[in-house]
């Protein structure tokens, strides 16, 4: 079993490193600059099979495991944070959502298309009021008859705009209430519900950010994941998961980094020889390769943890938590490696170094994570 989980993960590898070579690493540049959202590279990333590469078989996904999903992403992001992320989006929060707590009739209508590519999936909980704070949200779903009425927004939606389908999370309840929130599954051509402002960023560009808005948004109840009043604990539960793909993705944005400056390192010569023999420097990329493989460890122990059914909140935590740290730290030594040629955007360390900090912000911020790894701790 080891070996076949350790031949996939190989194979998966080899073939997301050969699709980015291909297909993402030429485009890299253009899509930061003009902040383009490459739909159609989804498309194909669905027929390799890592667009639901957790779904089973049965439902038109790969049906294999965090470990091979991590791999993924990692392969993704070495080459494209921004592709790394909407596909981890896409993936952890939507599709997964989906997977974990739709009926058989809603996973039969949506996982095919999720997992084939065909449909883009988006996720909201986060308002522009209540960040951290979810349990307030001020979006609002109303009974009426067989239908719930829908008002409010949602902001900072990965492919707000692009995604066919949304799963969100409103509230039904009292503000507060740990079982006052409802999730929804609500497709895009849906009347009242519409995209708003798309996000100008400084990094992740080429990972779609919107506005959700409903207004008088009619949606059937069998529209609803779960049972009513289940939305904030379902989105803990996801975002379990979720962490350990922005772990993923932490990791991949700084291997990417990483493999870069050691390169540079070898190439640039000053004062008769390369760089990569003065100590300053090698001391350096001694630290960053330590880092790196302590998050690796971390990341791919909350991975096996979750293949095998354990609760992994206390090592999702842990792992998105360091790993995004790391990330932020491993870019910015890459860019002092770099000297002068890394602050400018003929070499790709300075994009890595926008893009890591929306590691150790999206899907809780590393203040949210030691919160989060304290309260464990402390049971």
């Amino acid at each position: 079993m080891i070996a076949e989980i350790k031949e996939n993960q190989e194979l998966i590898a080899q073939s997301v490193r050969d699709f980015a070579t291909r297909l993402i690493l030429p485009h890299v540049r253009d899509w930061d600059e003009r902040q383009y959202f490459p739909t159609e590279l989804f498309r194909q990333l669905g027929t390799l099979g890592v667009m639901g590469i957790l779904v089973p078989e049965s439902y038109g996904g790969a049906g294999l495991g965090y470990r091979e999903y991590v791999t993924a992403i990692v392969e993704l992001s070495k080459a494209d944070p921004s592709i790394g992320l909407s596909m981890a989006a896409h993936n952890s929060l939507c599709t997964n959502h989906i997977l974990m707590f739709g009926n058989e009739a809603q996973k039969q209508k949506y996982l095919p298309k999720l997992a084939s590519g065909e449909w883009i999936g988006a996720w909201g909980l986060t308002e522009p009021n209540t960040g951290s704070d979810a349990g307030n949200m001020r979006t609002v779903a109303v009974k009426d008859g067989e239908y719930w009425v829908l008002n409010g927004s949602k902001n900072f939606i990965t492919h707000g705009k692009s995604g066919n389908v949304a799963v969100v999370i409103a509230r039904t309840g009292a503000p507060g209430d740990k079982r006052g929130a409802t999730a929804f599954i609500i497709e895009r051509n849906t009347p009242g519900f519409s995209a708003g402002k798309k996000e100008d960023k400084l990094g992740m560009r080429a990972s779609e950010t919107a506005e959700l808005i409903f207004q008088e948004c009619r949606v059937h109840e069998s529209q609803v994941l779960g049972e009513v009043g289940e939305g904030f604990i379902q989105s803990l539960k996801i975002l379990d998961g979720g962490r350990i793909s922005i772990a993923a993705l932490s990791l991949g944005t700084a291997i990417g980094a990483y493999e870069a400056a050691l390169a540079y390192s070898k190439e640039r010569h000053q004062f008769g020889k390369a760089i990569s023999q003065f100590q300053a420097i090698a001391f350096k990329l001694a630290d960053m390769f330590t880092e790196i493989e302590a998050a690796k460890l971390l990341v791919y122990d909350a991975a096996d943890r979750k293949d095998r059914g354990e609760t992994v909140t206390l090592q999702s935590a842990t792992a998105k938590y360091y790993a995004s740290e790391v990330s932020v730290r491993v870019a910015n030594e890459a860019i002092q490696i770099f000297g002068g040629y890394g602050f400018t955007k003929d070499f790709p360390v300075e994009k890595f170094y926008r893009d890591c900090k929306l590691c150790t912000i999206g899907e809780g911020t590393s203040e949210i994570q030691k919160l989060v790894i304290s309260r464990e701790i402390l049971k």
